[in-house]
């Protein structure tokens, strides 16, 4: 068994692990599952004998991350429906604090990433998100410094001007939201299209087991309309709608609950007086904890 000093070691970088293998894999059990496995080999390890215990449980974690996208991609072309990732919901404290960690962390930016390869997006996350040098990419990815600065150039070229959008104002953001929620609620389907891009995208989440709107809608009035028959329906049954304000990923976001149960979890990408686009995460499993983190200080 590890001694406590090289435990305390593993405690202190989990945080980070899980951080990696999340914006690797996009959902939390499969992040902990490969946080979990790292640390059964660095029990097996010879702590004392590596040159920085950091860089060795940051290769060991991608790596894990790298195989585990490898057998997902059979299982999320099989997914029914528009995939998304997991949300990690909190509850909300400032503006400020609400995107500290967004420009990495955003439903927006996860889903980006699904552009990029396994080795892509692990290069990529390597060098922009923890500030690896090529030479510390090169030995976590067992590749050389030249391959590895061509797995960034590559992820950089997929991703392209699509990076720079995922840091709105918190003030614009936050009153977007207040907008959306008061528009949506009422049903009105003019002032809903006023607060969407005219170009945006709506995606959907239920994994098959959830009723939402099984393929993307594009198109500010075709988003309006759904959100427009949402409060009928909820209104011809006598049914209770609600909005609570989270921090969906860092980013400020909406939980959604029908008569008091929470059924979805709503995240933007906005730009100035916009909404770009609205990603719903209504799928159970993917719900499954994320009420209960939200409601804790209800």
């Amino acid at each position: 068994m590890s001694p406590p000093s090289e435990t305390q070691t593993f405690l202190d970088l989990r945080p980070r692990l899980f951080g990696i293998a999340y914006r690797m894999l996009g959902t939390t059990q499969d992040a902990e599952d490969a946080v979990q496995e790292a640390y059964l080999r660095w029990r097996e390890a010879d702590a004392r004998s590596l040159r920085s215990p950091q860089a060795w449980l940051v290769s060991v974690t991608t790596r894990l991350c790298i195989d585990r996208l490898r057998s997902l991609k059979v299982e999320r072309e099989a997914y029914v429906g528009p995939w998304l990732p997991e949300p990690i919901v909190a509850e909300v404290t400032s503006p400020e604090a609400e995107l500290e960690k967004a420009q990495h962390l955003s439903i927006a930016f996860l889903l980006m990433l699904e552009r990029l390869s396994p080795e892509e997006r692990a290069a990529f996350l390597l060098y922009e998100v923890l500030d690896f040098d090529y030479a510390e990419i090169a030995d976590a990815l067992q590749r050389s410094e030249g391959a590895c600065r061509q797995l960034v150039y590559r992820a950089r070229q997929r991703l392209g001007e699509a990076r720079g959008r995922f840091r709105p104002s918190p003030a614009q953001h936050r009153a977007l939201l207040e907008q959306f929620v008061a528009a949506t609620t009422a049903g009105d389907i003019d002032r809903v299209v006023a607060l969407l891009s005219e170009d945006a995208q709506l995606v959907a989440d239920g994994g098959g087991k959830a009723r939402v709107v099984f393929k993307p809608l594009h198109g500010a009035h075709r988003i309006a309309r759904l959100f427009h028959a949402v409060a009928r329906q909820v209104a011809a049954h006598g049914a209770r709608l609600d909005h609570r304000l989270v921090r969906v990923n860092g980013e400020l976001g909406l939980l959604r609950l029908f008569n008091d149960v929470p059924h979805s979890v709503l995240a933007f990408e906005t730009a100035g007086d916009r909404i770009l686009s609205i990603g719903i995460v209504a799928n159970p499993g993917k719900m499954s904890g994320v009420a209960d983190r939200a409601l804790a200080g209800a």
